[in-house]
């Protein structure tokens, strides 16, 4: 309304990301600088950020950090809430990997508070809390892509996809790992203030541009680590192989396993086919040249083993939404 901030609730608990929490808040206050709008004023509405706990104890993030919450989460309970922002937790899994953490009492209150709220949004695997507090059934949904096969086999009514860096589905967002959050708040800007207000409030933090949705979260696993030992030594072996065919044959072969039995094991572990992963491996290398070398396209292609231009450009706009010319231009750093 006129004359009435937004409250943007940010909810904390032990063990949270420190990142989830105060990267949403930094865009918040910039556009606050970008708009001339002070807390509390008359005119256009801004935002008013608080962060909210069990209790007014400090806060011991995942980075070690306390943080000190402004209220309780019974303070706002009955409080409309524009914006309720669920930040992540994770713990080793004890296989080199990372399992996202779902509080029993913190999905409780997320269920309390997010009745609330106008739009609820989950920062990295906080898309963990919002499934277990049953705000994702049904929808389509994204986390950070280490801990996707996780949220989709916990919650199998769940359409997840680890792909996009981050998923409207009305008035449910989720966000992708970790400095996705900052485009995902970005879109919340522009949402309320217009696209033109959100670019100015991007220039200010150095991005390049506002992602949108769509944009691909820009890495794959492609090293081993999280998987099965055979489907460890395949991900090895594409990644030494990248320059090579790679066809699900010589896949095959190098697993001594049928084609059927690989594209299965590709599906069940990864959740993609064999082509598709291999592609992605691909761009990821592609994009870690673009950016720290000065190698012409056609080098890039053949040492990513896309032989041509041509299949270079496609396979970027398939996987990254954007072209190897574009991405060099926004991410490219000074070469060693």
């Amino acid at each position: 309304m006129p004359g009435m901030d937004r409250l943007i609730v940010v909810m904390l608990f032990d063990g949270v990301d420190l990142l989830d929490v105060t990267g949403p808040p930094e865009v918040f206050a910039l556009l606050r600088r970008e708009t001339g709008h002070t807390e509390g004023a008359a005119g256009a509405a801004g935002y008013r950020v608080v962060l909210a706990a069990r209790s007014l104890d400090p806060v011991t993030t995942a980075a070690g950090v306390r943080v000190l919450p402004d209220v309780t989460y019974d303070e706002v309970a009955g409080r409309p809430i524009d914006t309720l922002l669920v930040p992540g937790s994770v713990e080793p899994d004890g296989s080199g990997g990372v399992r996202a953490v779902a509080d029993p009492g913190t999905v409780a209150w997320v269920a309390r508070l997010a009745g609330g709220a106008r739009r609820i949004a989950s920062v990295c695997v906080g898309a963990h809390l919002l499934a277990a507090a049953g705000l994702l059934e049904g929808r389509r949904a994204t986390t950070h892509w280490s801990t996707a096969q996780q949220l989709a086999a916990e919650h199998p009514g769940v359409r997840v996809d680890a792909d996009p860096i981050f998923i409207r589905e009305g008035e449910v967002w989720t966000g992708a790992g970790i400095t996705a959050c900052l485009d995902l708040s970005l879109a919340l800007v522009a949402e309320d203030f217009g696209e033109a207000t959100a670019l100015r409030v991007a220039r200010q933090l150095v991005m390049y541009l506002k992602r949108p949705s769509g944009q691909s979260q820009f890495s794959v696993p492609t090293e081993p680590g999280s998987t099965s030992r055979r489907m460890d030594e395949l991900r090895t072996h594409v990644t030494q192989h990248l320059t090579g065919p790679l066809t699900v044959p010589d896949l095959a072969a190098a697993a001594h396993i049928s084609e059927r039995q690989l594209t299965r094991l590709f599906k069940t572990e990864l959740g993609t086919t064999p082509a598709a992963y291999i592609e992605a491996a691909r761009v990821e290398l592609a994009r870690q040249r673009l950016e720290s070398t000065d190698d012409t396209l056609d080098r890039v292609a053949t040492v990513c083993g896309f032989r041509t231009i041509d299949t270079l450009i496609r396979a970027f706009r398939r996987q990254l939404n954007t072209t190897p010319t574009e991405y060099r231009s926004r991410f490219r750093h000074s070469a060693a």
